[in-house]
């Protein structure tokens, strides 16, 4: 296995992790990539067994060396008390945990003693899958990993911490928890709610309105469609940033509808206006400045291998992809596949699959 840099406060193991689900085995794949020992613990047999079994660590036995990191990968509701024992049980070691809400767990642990050694983090990347089946030693790469030090934080212990983000291949950045509250609220929950709120209107609507369904409503409801579990405890643990933002939303509500009632067409191009310059406000790839692009529409008919063709005309031609979506056409036998590309080189894309016998549009 690699050799793992060693520095004044480098993570060099072992690692405990506390919850062997997705983001516990997939942090655990991850170290053992890089060489460190990694032990398992989770009250759930299936997954202690499937997770050691993918070789993420080593069930704990009680025999082992005590960790130099231990990482709390429970839910939400169960975190601070999971947080408090592993102070308690290694109180040589950094404790963080990987939850998505900072402010509530702390408050709960900042009265213990050792609460020094406690630095939280959360990596902003997982899937709508939950089990260890599906993790993955990648899984964080290339992602942001938040690092939230509290004000009694030892500088070792927030070192440590970012230090395993850096083993994962995470991009590590750093928040006060509070602010990291506000920000996943404003990049997550919030979004996921108004989510939830537009799919709920078509849960009862008449199946001919349905058939009018587009990549629109899709992309708009796609979030919605996750297992509601995990979001009952998230939510509630971020009541008080989730409902600053709605109440900003509510106000925005107010004055869109006003707009509409008064057929103020200059106060409804102001929300719009709004909505345009907070899409060209998210980083861009790799977290880098928005280039850009332009979306080109190919219908690709629903036969084996066509996908692959569209994709080998479009190398071809030396154009990169930037991103790409594809939504079911109702009613043909295919798909629309939405290729978004350099603006620059939009034209010699359109006249390349044009040439080839694409059926697309912008």
């Amino acid at each position: 296995m690699p050799e793992v840099d060693r520095g004044p406060a480098a993570l060099v193991g072992p690692v405990r992790i506390i919850g062997a689900g997705l983001l516990g085995a997939s942090i655990g794949l991850a170290l053992r990539a890089r060489g460190l020992d990694v032990q398992l613990e989770d009250l759930d047999p299936a997954n202690l067994r499937t997770a050691s079994g993918l070789g993420a660590g080593v069930p704990v036995a009680g025999d082992e060396t005590e960790p130099q990191l231990v990482v709390v990968a429970v839910p939400p509701d169960h975190l601070a008390g999971v947080i408090e024992g592993a102070l308690e049980a290694h109180p040589g070691a950094v404790v963080t945990d990987v939850g998505s809400v900072k402010s509530g767990p702390l408050a709960t642990v900042a009265a213990h003693a050792d609460v020094a050694r406690y630095c939280g983090s959360h990596p902003m990347a997982g899937t709508q899958h939950t089990g260890p089946l599906t993790a993955s030693a990648t899984l964080f790469e290339g992602r942001p990993w938040a690092i939230t030090p509290h004000a009694s934080t030892t500088p070792e212990a927030t070192q440590v911490v970012t230090g395993l983000a850096e083993l994962t291949g995470a991009m590590p950045l750093t928040f006060a928890p509070d602010e990291h509250d506000l920000a996943v609220a404003r990049t997550s929950h919030v979004p996921h709610l108004m989510s939830a709120l537009v799919a709920g209107r078509l849960a009862d609507a008449p199946e001919g309105h349905l058939a009018l369904s587009g990549p629109g409503v899709r992309d708009v409801t796609r979030v919605a469609g996750t297992d509601p579990g995990m979001w009952l405890q998230i939510v509630p643990a971020n009541a008080p940033a989730i409902l600053e933002l709605l109440g900003q939303i509510r106000a925005d509500l107010d004055r869109l509808e006003s707009a509409i009632q008064d057929g103020d067409r200059e106060a409804l191009r102001g929300v719009l206006a709004n909505g345009v310059a907070g899409t060209k406000a998210i980083p861009g790839k790799h977290g880098g400045p928005v280039r850009p692009t332009t979306s080109l529409f190919v219908h690709v008919p629903d036969r084996p291998g066509n996908l692959a063709r569209l994709f080998a005309d479009v190398d071809a031609v030396g154009v990169n992809i930037e991103d790409v979506r594809i939504d079911h056409d109702p009613a043909r036998a295919g798909g629309q596949v939405e290729l978004v590309v350099d603006q620059a080189r939009v034209e010699d894309l359109t006249e390349a699959l044009d040439a080839r016998g694409w059926a697309l549009h912008q």
